[in-house]
């Protein structure tokens, strides 16, 4: 009887410990699936500090100066003076096109020039003058004349009063009056045409002769100079099309001037980055070769409207002219800093469905918390935050990626960090 009561008790006292067992290992799982669930992040507090702003872009070499020469007339070209490579200087001579039709009427229009230049000498000095004189003599003579008749009138009609000469003699005396009056008036009418209407008109219309054959002659000599192809810059000739002999067509190329003195380089910018670009700001032109200082030249007022981006135009000077046009370089625009601002790592920003960009918050509640932010400044490894954080907030920097709004956290070190850890750890473990 004694050893039943003993097996019951052991029965009892094995079901108890099972029971505790059971238990403990329940509330160990319990623990270890929500450790689980918790998605291990790493977070970066947002600091307000000074960010330098730099813009970087790609961009294309272009020349300061460039210059496509097309003749103003058609001809064979004769012979050029320049090769491709050479060196020239602003109005130096390149190229000479076939001219010896060009010189030919150049020559007949300066003959008529001179013909024309002399007979208006020969009106002005010469016919004008003769006119003018024998028209005053004439009048001068007929006044005269007039004078005469009328005198002679006036005696005779005294004496006819008398009785001492006959009515006949009165009325010739009348008829002469009125011819030298005639004459008188026709002269002093022509006179006064020479010296008002026929005088100026002529000389008028031998200057105008005279200055329509310069014109003339003016404009063959300009297309004999046009033959004479020059260059309207200093710089390097890229191209030559054509060889000698062969035919320069109006408004076509014959030579390409290039000068690289300095270079241009043309980026496009977005319209956020450029607002705060300014002419003058120094930038840096980075090419295979090495980097050249350069300085912001132009900021195009207007967006292109295909891109939605803003053209700027960077200079530099070439030594050496080592930089050709058409290289593609990497721009670098120092924009200046921005003081005061909310700065947190670009591994923080996220892209957001709407197209806009975000970031997860680590929250003391160890939820991760989805926040839309607006950027400002960016740099290679940070960026400033406009809104949408605030100082001092946990910014998820890893793990954030597929992380649902108010999913569960917990923040780890960084290997480096942790690794230090535990030598640290260890070491205290030895000692």
């Amino acid at each position: 009887m004694l050893k039943v009561y003993i097996s019951v008790a052991l029965l009892a006292c094995l079901s108890v410990l099972q029971s505790c067992s059971n238990k403990a290992a329940s509330a160990d799982a319990g623990a270890a699936d929500e450790a689980a669930a918790a998605a291990p992040v790493q977070a970066t507090p947002a600091a307000r500090q000074t960010i330098h702003q730099v813009v970087t872009a790609e961009a294309v070499l272009y020349p300061i100066k460039q210059a496509s020469i097309t003749p103003k007339v058609s001809a064979p070209v004769a012979r050029f003076l320049v090769q491709r490579g050479d060196h020239v200087r602003e109005g130096q001579l390149l190229a000479v096109l076939e001219n010896r039709d060009l010189a030919a009427a150049a020559q007949e229009s300066k003959q008529l020039y001179e013909q024309s230049e002399a007979t208006f000498e020969t009106t002005k000095n010469a016919t004008m003058p003769d006119d003018l004189t024998k028209a005053k003599a004439d009048t001068e003579s007929a006044r005269e004349a007039l004078d005469a008749a009328k005198k002679v009138y006036q005696n005779r009609l005294s004496l006819l009063q008398q009785g001492a000469v006959a009515q006949k003699l009165v009325d010739d005396a009348k008829v002469a009056l009125v011819q030298a009056q005639a004459l008188y008036d026709t002269s002093n009418q022509h006179l006064k045409s020479l010296q008002t209407v026929g005088r100026p008109e002529q000389l008028k219309a031998a200057q105008a002769q005279r200055d329509a054959a310069k014109a003339h002659y003016e404009s063959a000599a300009a297309q004999v100079s046009y033959a004479e192809v020059r260059s309207p810059i200093s710089g390097i000739v890229s191209d030559r099309p054509i060889n000698v002999g062969e035919m320069a067509s109006a408004g076509s190329p014959v030579l390409s001037i290039v000068d690289i003195s300095k270079v241009i380089a043309r980026v496009n910018v977005a319209v956020r980055e450029a607002a705060s670009i300014r002419t003058g700001r120094p930038a840096t032109i980075t090419t295979p070769g090495g980097e050249l200082p350069a300085k912001v030249t132009v900021v195009s007022p207007a967006v292109d409207p295909s891109t939605t981006t803003i053209q700027i135009w960077v200079e530099a000077t070439n030594k050496g002219e080592l930089l050709k046009p058409g290289t593609t370089a990497q721009i670098s625009m120092d924009i200046g800093d921005v003081p005061n601002a909310v700065v947190v790592p670009v591994a923080a920003l996220l892209a957001s469905d709407d197209g806009g960009e975000r970031v997860m918050i680590a929250g003391k509640d160890n939820l991760a918390h989805e926040s839309k932010v607006k950027v400002g400044v960016r740099t290679s490894d940070q960026v400033q935050i406009l809104s949408g954080v605030n100082p001092g907030d946990q910014v998820i920097t890893e793990g954030a990626l597929g992380l649902d709004d108010k999913a569960k956290i917990t923040i780890t070190k960084p290997a480096d960090e942790a690794g230090g850890g535990d030598k640290a750890n260890e070491a205290s473990d030895k000692k």
